[in-house]
């Protein structure tokens, strides 16, 4: 049970602790999300939006897991710019799909010459390490529409690259996936379509940019960033083939709050549920140029098209439990106040910048019959003072355990601390890592926390 009487910065952030799952990454900005489904997760690739400048001045990709759609995983950074020779600004959107046991990732970035080009990185894991694939652009035709690629493989293996802005093109890629065959294609557009013609005075929608090419049940769709009222909407049409003729179905999201003048989504089916990755400029700090991904789940009309979708700041319920008795990285995360992350070579991710009275959530951790007798976590710093306290269902809630922890030699002099478990927990619960200063100054940074479990 939630207690009714908190100290007061846990009262500030009652509603946000029982209610907000959207958006899904607070540590980072995270726009263009591209979910892709690999065995028991989902991985969701992302930009890394910069907020403060007044453009989309991205230089890295990101990379997130989950197997429950409420804790994500953070992979970090497993190509940036500086992965492409040939890139010299502009890490913009970009999407990865597996195939024959390795992933490619499509993205996009401009070159020297002053425009815009899609390449392809390559590895054998799903979170990296990538490597450019072929040493050059993929597609470059010096044209800024080389933006926004999206990948699909169809039923018969064919795989089909969309990209575009203003226009819309494709080409068919070959099987290994690093090359193509036959022209590249530019998608007629027309009110039937993709519902308006760009620069029409009575159009009511119009293909912009941030194309989502994928099949379900048979049905081909296009979804892509509309325009109404100067600001992106996510809109979609259907084919019987995965070249059109398209035909254009309405409006996914629009008239909604974004504070953001974009938008670009995914969609995917997972454990039997349809969901919709977009973003929006809401995470504190955030805006037109500090984009974040969020979520929410859907059911398709029987006829296959798709229902209008409200955003929402609550998202999505878990499919699935946390096991609490096998290393949990502190990167995996439902929420996160007052925190980031970071990585290091040698143990990759880990949650840093942490402050007085920042906290993290984790939800549908199950403990099972048996309660745990000890709570480890492995802590770093270089000074000493800092309090990590976990609770059980709020902060203030049941406390199961308390580390104080004193300097272990360094920023990365990592040391694993276990203590007694203080109240017997079982059963599904989420839990919330409340960090603390036992010296009270204000602002300074306490410790990095690299992974956490429990034993019985």
């Amino acid at each position: 049970m939630i207690k009714l009487i908190l100290k007061t910065a846990a009262a500030c952030c009652l509603p946000v602790m029982l209610h907000a799952q959207n958006p899904v990454v607070q540590t980072n900005y995270t726009p263009d999300p591209a979910p892709m489904v690999w065995k028991d997760s989902v991985y969701v690739y992302t930009g890394d939006d910069l907020p403060g400048f007044p453009f989309y001045y991205m230089t890295k990709w990101r990379v997130y897991s989950s197997a429950d759609m409420v804790n994500w995983t953070d992979h970090g950074v497993p190509i940036a710019l500086e992965s492409f020779s040939w890139a010299v600004d502009r890490a913009w959107a970009a999407q990865c799909i597996q195939r024959n046991g390795k992933f490619y990732w499509y993205i996009c970035a401009q070159t020297d010459q002053n425009n815009m080009a899609i390449g392809v990185a390559v590895s054998d894991n799903a979170t990296g390490p990538f490597k450019d694939a072929i040493g050059k652009p993929l597609i470059t035709t010096g044209s800024w529409s080389n933006i926004d690629p999206t990948v699909a493989i169809d039923d018969d293996g064919q795989a089909w690259l969309y990209w575009g802005n203003g226009q819309l093109f494709y080409v068919k890629l070959n099987k290994d996936m690093i090359s193509y065959s036959g022209d590249i294609v530019e998608v007629p557009q027309s009110v039937a379509s993709f519902g308006g013609v760009r620069g029409a005075k009575d159009n009511k929608d119009v293909y912009i940019e941030g194309p989502w090419f994928f099949k379900r049940n048979g049905h081909y769709y296009q979804m892509y960033a509309g325009m109404e009222n100067r600001t992106e909407c996510l809109s979609y049409s259907m084919s019987k083939t995965p070249v059109g003729p398209w035909e254009y179905k309405g409006k996914i999201m629009s008239g909604q709050a974004t504070n953001s003048f974009t938008n670009h989504g995914g969609i995917i089916d997972f454990k039997g549920n349809s969901y919709l990755f977009y973003h929006t400029g809401l995470l504190k700090g955030g805006g037109s140029y500090g984009r974040s991904t969020s979520v929410e789940s859907f059911t398709y009309n029987p006829d296959g098209t798709i229902p209008a979708i409200t955003m929402s700041a609550k998202g999505v319920n878990p499919v699935g439990v946390l096991n609490p008795y096998r290393r949990v990285e502190a990167e995996t995360i439902a929420w996160a106040e007052n925190c980031k992350t970071d990585q290091q070579d040698k143990i990759g991710v880990f949650v840093s910048d942490i402050r007085k009275d920042a906290w993290i959530k984790v939800r549908a951790v199950d403990f099972g019959k048996v309660a745990p007798k000890t709570f480890s976590a492995s802590l770093a710093t270089g000074l000493g003072g800092g309090i990590l306290e976990v609770f059980a269902d709020s902060i203030g809630g049941v406390k199961i355990a308390t580390i104080h922890v004193p300097r272990t030699g360094g920023w990365q002099s990592w040391k694993r601390f276990t203590e007694p478990v203080k109240n017997a927990v079982t059963g599904v619960h989420d839990l919330y890592f409340s960090f603390k200063d036992q010296n009270l100054t204000v602002g300074r940074k306490l410790f990095n926390f690299d992974y956490w479990m429990f034993e019985n």
